[in-house]
Protein backbone atom coordinates (compact mmCIF):
# COMPACT_ATOMS: atom_id res chain seq x y z
CA UNK A 1 0.00 0.00 0.00
CA UNK A 2 1.13 3.59 -0.61
CA UNK A 3 3.25 5.28 2.00
CA UNK A 4 4.71 8.20 0.09
CA UNK A 5 1.39 10.50 0.13
CA UNK A 6 1.84 14.13 0.91
CA UNK A 7 0.16 17.62 1.04
CA UNK A 8 2.34 19.45 -1.68
CA UNK A 9 1.57 16.35 -4.24
CA UNK A 10 -2.16 16.10 -3.23
CA UNK A 11 -2.29 19.83 -3.83
CA UNK A 12 -0.38 20.21 -7.13
CA UNK A 13 -2.37 17.07 -8.50
CA UNK A 14 -5.81 18.52 -7.26
CA UNK A 15 -5.13 21.37 -9.17
CA UNK A 16 -3.76 19.68 -12.62
CA UNK A 17 -6.81 17.15 -12.38
CA UNK A 18 -9.45 19.75 -11.93
CA UNK A 19 -10.31 18.13 -8.33
CA UNK A 20 -10.20 14.73 -9.35
CA UNK A 21 -7.04 13.38 -7.83
CA UNK A 22 -8.53 13.82 -4.31
CA UNK A 23 -11.55 11.54 -5.16
CA UNK A 24 -8.91 8.92 -6.00
CA UNK A 25 -6.90 9.52 -3.24
CA UNK A 26 -10.12 9.97 -0.78
CA UNK A 27 -11.63 6.64 -2.97
CA UNK A 28 -8.29 4.35 -1.78
CA UNK A 29 -8.55 6.02 1.41
CA UNK A 30 -11.46 4.09 2.07
CA UNK A 31 -10.70 1.19 0.15
CA UNK A 32 -7.24 0.93 2.29
CA UNK A 33 -8.70 1.53 6.06
CA UNK A 34 -11.00 -0.98 5.33
CA UNK A 35 -8.15 -3.70 4.63
CA UNK A 36 -6.19 -2.64 7.48
CA UNK A 37 -8.48 -2.59 10.12
CA UNK A 38 -11.77 -4.78 9.28
CA UNK A 39 -10.16 -8.27 10.40
CA UNK A 40 -9.88 -6.87 13.86
CA UNK A 41 -12.38 -4.18 14.32
CA UNK A 42 -15.26 -5.73 11.81
CA UNK A 43 -16.30 -2.40 10.93
CA UNK A 44 -16.75 -1.71 6.53
CA UNK A 45 -16.16 1.91 5.73
CA UNK A 46 -18.55 2.61 2.60
CA UNK A 47 -16.39 3.84 -0.50
CA UNK A 48 -16.15 7.39 -1.00
CA UNK A 49 -17.63 7.76 -4.55
CA UNK A 50 -20.48 6.62 -3.07
CA UNK A 51 -20.60 9.51 -0.82
CA UNK A 52 -19.71 11.87 -3.05
CA UNK A 53 -21.47 10.95 -6.19
CA UNK A 54 -24.59 10.01 -4.37
CA UNK A 55 -25.03 10.71 -0.89
CA UNK A 56 -23.70 13.97 -0.18
CA UNK A 57 -26.36 16.10 -2.53
CA UNK A 58 -29.49 13.45 -1.02
CA UNK A 59 -28.13 14.39 2.34
CA UNK A 60 -27.44 18.37 1.29
CA UNK A 61 -23.97 17.50 2.74
CA UNK A 62 -24.27 15.72 5.92
CA UNK A 63 -23.86 12.34 5.06
CA UNK A 64 -20.60 13.77 4.02
CA UNK A 65 -19.77 14.85 7.19
CA UNK A 66 -20.83 11.66 9.08
CA UNK A 67 -18.59 9.60 6.57
CA UNK A 68 -15.28 11.88 7.73
CA UNK A 69 -16.16 11.81 11.38
CA UNK A 70 -16.07 8.37 11.17
CA UNK A 71 -13.81 7.31 9.00
CA UNK A 72 -11.30 9.76 10.80
CA UNK A 73 -12.00 8.08 14.40
CA UNK A 74 -11.35 4.44 12.63
CA UNK A 75 -8.33 5.57 11.15
CA UNK A 76 -7.36 6.87 14.90
CA UNK A 77 -8.02 3.51 16.26
CA UNK A 78 -5.92 1.75 14.17
CA UNK A 79 -3.43 3.75 14.62
CA UNK A 80 -4.44 3.01 18.70
CA UNK A 81 -4.51 -0.32 17.63
CA UNK A 82 -0.76 -0.99 15.61
CA UNK A 83 0.92 1.16 18.94
CA UNK A 84 1.35 3.95 16.16
CA UNK A 85 2.32 7.12 18.07
CA UNK A 86 0.48 10.00 16.24
CA UNK A 87 -2.48 11.11 16.93
CA UNK A 88 -5.37 11.31 14.82
CA UNK A 89 -9.01 11.31 15.36
CA UNK A 90 -12.65 12.95 14.32
CA UNK A 91 -11.72 15.94 16.33
CA UNK A 92 -8.90 16.67 13.75
CA UNK A 93 -11.32 16.68 10.96
CA UNK A 94 -13.94 19.10 13.06
CA UNK A 95 -11.19 20.85 14.31
CA UNK A 96 -9.04 21.48 11.19
CA UNK A 97 -10.99 20.75 8.62
CA UNK A 98 -14.20 22.32 9.40
CA UNK A 99 -13.48 24.98 11.64
CA UNK A 100 -9.75 25.50 10.16
CA UNK A 101 -11.60 26.88 7.52
CA UNK A 102 -11.80 30.82 8.99
CA UNK A 103 -8.07 30.63 9.13
CA UNK A 104 -7.85 29.15 5.37
CA UNK A 105 -4.98 27.05 6.34
CA UNK A 106 -7.28 24.82 8.66
CA UNK A 107 -8.40 21.93 5.75
CA UNK A 108 -4.56 21.73 3.86
CA UNK A 109 -3.25 21.06 8.16
CA UNK A 110 -6.28 18.44 8.30
CA UNK A 111 -5.32 16.82 4.98
CA UNK A 112 -1.73 16.71 6.18
CA UNK A 113 -2.29 15.16 9.40
CA UNK A 114 -4.84 12.85 7.28
CA UNK A 115 -2.03 11.57 4.62
CA UNK A 116 0.38 11.38 7.71
CA UNK A 117 -1.78 9.01 9.37
CA UNK A 118 -2.56 6.68 6.83
CA UNK A 119 1.12 6.81 5.78
CA UNK A 120 1.92 4.92 9.11
CA UNK A 121 -0.62 2.35 8.99
CA UNK A 122 0.13 1.40 5.31
CA UNK A 123 3.90 1.10 6.04
CA UNK A 124 3.04 -0.84 9.24
CA UNK A 125 0.68 -2.88 7.14
CA UNK A 126 3.74 -3.11 4.54
CA UNK A 127 5.80 -4.31 6.76
CA UNK A 128 3.93 -7.47 7.87
CA UNK A 129 2.42 -6.23 11.40
CA UNK A 130 -1.50 -7.09 10.68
Amino acid sequence: MKTKRGLIKFILFSLITFGIYPIVVYSLISEEINVTATPHDGKHTMHYCWIFFILSWLTLGIATLVWWHRICNRIGNELSHRNLQYSFSAADFWLWGILGSLIVIGPFVFIHKLMKAMNFINADWNRGNK
